[in-house]
């Protein structure tokens, strides 16, 4: 009985370690796949030995790397490929080839791979990042949508789609050398022939039999027919010599752009999490701590050379496509880790004979460490970048670095409206100000977005609205006012702080993207801060007061009530909320200090108002320390006291003044 028990008593195991230790790793605030392998490190040979990885488990896995790559085929878009497309096809295929030369090449010339084949093999893995870690990181940082942001998705799914390339190319490299070109030739034929068939199924097959299964009326078995689809067609790719992972990945393209994929998708992402959970932890099963401590140098040189090396190809190819040095530095520093589908790569590699176990264990080891290191090197790079500023040598050769033009006349720069991003807020925005007659300036970086301004004859600024000098040139000291709509949080902090270091009696309105930002941007001086989905609330809610009978003039009183008190009443829990805000997180990006006031200090017994300390240094205090609490966003009627610590935030030079002036720093 025990023994007909054991496939399920693998499974739990397996499952309850990965769920515990993945749950500590996002407690953490770390990848759950680390949570995974960690769990299956601990129940694997080298740990508890409760499981090995024969047979059960190891089948079992496969089902998740084909499930991993038939939801990779269906989400994959075509369309948002081409918005980027120069960078994405051109940049995405330079630094995969990049990566395989220079990372294979120093593999083999270091002796570290003694073949080619296997220098290749080791080079694709290295090529390919993190698509769960990346986007995940840009979600929580609201960056999605930015230049950075935008390039990084680009490359990324250029990679994905590379990946089945490798699969289908790769594993021809165990032929011996006199064959390997007939080999290489007959797999690229095998494939193109499979593919051939999977387009003509993909156009007259496939839809028919998705929507035969959706007419059923029946959930269940349109998820068994989709699951026999993805199982069925990787099977034939194997039959036919080919990898089943790739055969999983053109499943999913062909069910892409039938009208029932988001179905098919939701459907089986369930299934695909249980069981790509068991092959990243089947991974894990594989890991020998012992083996990697005693290769603890050689572990941390890989890591060391992976990083830098892929940050350095990947920032150069994003140069050479004619974006700026800190736009390049993000993207390379945000993808320059080893993915979760170079276990994948490797697991083939073992496969086919080319990796010893050794080889793997520290591919494995390596792919691990960069994965646990991304999400802090993501969170860290605003302040590399604030640093590289302050080296005279490397400013000036940001400020050189980010080209920025004036289209229209300089002259009219006087008492105009400075719009700063020209996105789907700043287009709407610009919009009504332009048939209002109003003198219009905008500031964006999007080539493509700045032709309608061109064909209405609006000056625009193209450039990095958070850059020095972009806003110098804006004459902002002119300005009646500014709106700033960027898409990028940090973005939207640096350039209202230094807007206001130039003109500290402009009129700011920002745009928040999230409730965590509104009393952050009121304290760094924006007159009004907008949040969008409160201001849809507020619509709703004053449309549908009025068809319940209110009087126009209470909804618009209860209203204005709401936004004159910056939503603060209509946020959820409002007191454990503005108590248990992440100060740091909220000012991630502005450098900032702590300053004790001491008794000779100029601040002592003044207001934060009467202090007028932005005035006078261009800093803003954030937050103020008194007998162990900590009061965050002071109001201007504050009256600082003697031992009070002072969380202020400003740019080198802001903060040279405010300590010239008032205090001194910690």
């Amino acid at each position: 009985m025990a023994g007909k028990l054991t496939l399920i008593v693998e499974m739990v195991t397996v499952l309850g370690a990965a769920t515990t230790v993945g749950y500590l790793a996002n407690r953490l605030k770390q990848p759950v796949l680390l949570g995974y392998l960690l769990g299956g490190t601990i129940v694997g040979p080298t740990g508890l030995k409760l499981i090995s990885l024969e047979n059960n488990i190891e089948t079992l896995s496969k089902v998740g790397v084909a499930l991993l790559l038939f939801t990779l085929g269906i989400e994959f878009s075509i369309k948002e490929l081409l918005k980027v497309r120069k960078i994405a096809f051109g940049g995405g295929s330079l630094q995969i080839i990049l990566t395989i030369l220079l990372g294979g090449g120093l593999a083999y010339w270091t002796g570290w791979v003694d073949t080619l084949p296997k220098a290749v093999f080791l080079g694709a893995a290295l090529s390919l990042s993190s698509t769960a870690v990346v986007l995940k990181s840009l979600v929580e940082g609201n960056e999605v949508q930015t230049t950075h942001g935008q390039i990084m998705l680009a490359i990324l799914v250029v990679q994905d789609l590379g990946l089945g390339l490798m699969l289908a190319v790769l594993p021809v490299l165990t032929q011996p050398a006199s064959a390997i070109g007939l080999a290489l030739l007959g797999a690229v034929l095998k494939a193109l022939l499979f593919i051939a068939g999977a387009i003509v199924a993909g156009i007259w097959l496939i839809p028919v039999l998705v929507r035969s299964l959706a007419r059923t009326g029946s959930q269940e078995l349109f998820s068994l027919g989709i699951l026999a689809l993805c199982l069925g067609i990787a099977l034939i790719t194997s039959a036919i010599g080919l990898s089943i992972e790739m055969g999983a990945f053109v499943a999913g393209l062909m069910i892409s752009n039938v009208e029932y994929a988001d179905n098919a998708l939701d459907r089986v992402l369930p299934m695909r999490d249980v069981f790509a959970t068991l092959f990243f932890a089947s991974i894990g099963v594989l890991i020998d701590p012992g083996f990697l401590l005693a290769n603890l140098g050689t572990l941390l040189g890989l890591v060391t050379v992976t990083l830098i090396g892929k940050a350095a190809i990947v920032t150069g190819i994003v140069k050479l496509f004619g974006y700026p040095l800190k736009t390049a530095l993000k993207v390379g520093i945000g993808i320059n880790q080893i993915g979760e589908f170079s276990f994948v790569l490797a697991g083939v590699a073992v496969s086919e004979g080319l990796f010893t176990q050794q080889l793997y264990g520290l591919t494995v080891g390596t792919t691990a460490a960069t994965l646990l290191i991304t999400p802090f090197l993501l969170k860290a790079t605003p302040y590399l970048l604030i640093w590289l500023e302050r080296l005279p040598v490397i400013d000036r050769l940001l400020q050189l670095d980010q080209p920025f033009q004036l289209v229209g006349s300089e002259d009219s720069l006087k008492d105009h409206i400075v719009v700063a991003g020209f996105g789907r807020v700043g287009q709407t925005l610009v919009r009504m100000l332009y048939f209002q007659g109003h003198q219009i300036l905008v500031i964006d970086n999007d080539e493509a977005a700045l032709q309608t301004l061109r064909e209405r004859g609006i000056p625009y600024l193209y450039g990095d609205a958070a850059s020095p000098s972009v806003l110098e040139k804006a004459n902002l000291s002119a300005a009646k006012s500014m709106a700033i709509a960027l898409p990028d949080p940090m973005s939207t902090r640096l350039t209202l702080n230094r807007a206001l270091g130039l003109a500290p009696d402009l009129d700011i309105t920002v745009r928040a993207h999230d409730k965590d930002e509104i009393e952050v941007l009121y304290q760094l001086g924006a007159q009004e801060v907008v949040q969008p989905e409160f201001e849809a609330s507020l619509e709703m809610g004053a449309h549908m007061l009025l068809k319940l009978g209110d009087s126009a003039y209470a909804v618009t009183q209860a209203v204005n009530r709401y936004r004159s008190s910056r939503y603060r009443d209509i946020l959820p829990e409002r007191s454990e909320y503005w108590g248990a805000a992440n100060l740091e997180a909220a000012i991630q990006g502005l450098e900032r200090h702590w300053y004790e006031i001491d008794r000779s200090s100029a601040l002592a017994g003044k207001s934060l108002a009467q202090s007028n300390i932005r005035r006078l240094s261009g800093a803003t205090v954030m937050a103020i320390e008194r007998d162990r609490q900590l009061l965050r966003y002071p109001a201007g009627e504050t009256v600082l006291a003697q031992g009070d610590r002072l969380l202020v935030v400003g740019n080198f030079e802001e903060h040279a003044a405010f300590q010239s002036l008032f205090v001194t720093k910690l």
